[in-house]
């Protein structure tokens, strides 16, 4: 096996304090799978009977509320993965995942993966940090829910969805395919007419700049400080 075949893995929190042997034998472990935008990756309720790393494209977590709406809970691009909790507690899925834009993911099954935990504890202290990172940005967002105002509510999203997915440069986040406002809405725990009022304040403030569905927040340690 090449490196070129396993070098996505280097990426992988996880999997980045690995030997190239280690990660050589990980890359063994998994297959490689690809999904069109769109595509249901896994679905809510069902077994979690594998692991996805995620090596191109982008996907969504989802939930659908009592009246069938469905809710985006994050969202996930390269180097980052999904799964684990199924893997770790054996339990059904708790939310569905899809592709938004045309993906490739590397699928570890449950058993290949404990098994890879026993032989390289390296990985199951790095998932317990990452697991521990999630709980608190879900503890954010739940602090956001419950004591910010709507434009508090609204920035902590963006906040999230930069964190997720957006790329830095120089200070500056660009956030490609912004979801919808309806949907930003759900995560903000809001409606999407104040989502509209809230993007627009933030763009006569100069905080960040929308054109299409690409948002960029112009500061993004300013714009952090001010509404956390």
């Amino acid at each position: 096996m090449s490196s070129e075949e396993y070098n996505f893995l280097r990426n992988v929190p996880i999997f980045a304090d690995l030997e190239d042997k280690e990660l050589e034998k990980i890359a063994k472990l998994g297959t490689r799978q690809k999904y069109k935008k769109g595509n249901i990756v896994v679905l809510e309720k069902e077994s979690g009977a594998a692991l996805f790393v995620i090596i191109s494209g982008k996907v969504k977590v989802v939930r659908t509320d009592e009246e069938g709406r469905e809710v985006i809970l994050s969202m996930f691009g390269p180097g980052e993965f999904f799964g684990e909790m199924s893997l770790l507690d054996g339990l059904a899925r708790s939310a569905s995942v899809v592709a938004i834009s045309k993906s490739e993911l590397f699928m570890i099954h449950r058993r290949d993966f404990l098994e890879s935990l026993h032989q390289f504890p390296a990985i199951a202290i790095a998932l317990l940090a990452e697991m521990a990172m999630r709980l608190r940005k879900a503890d954010m967002q739940i602090k956001s829910l419950s004591l910010k105002d709507a434009a508090g509510r609204v920035a902590n999203v963006l906040l999230i969805l930069a964190d997720d997915v957006g790329v830095f440069r120089k200070g500056k986040v660009e956030i490609d395919d912004l979801p919808l406002q309806q949907d930003v809405a759900n995560m903000a725990g809001t409606s999407r007419e104040t989502v509209s009022r809230m993007l627009h304040e933030f763009v006569r403030e100069g905080s960040i700049h929308l054109k299409g569905n690409k948002l960029t927040i112009n500061d993004y340690e300013a714009f952090r400080k001010t509404h956390l």
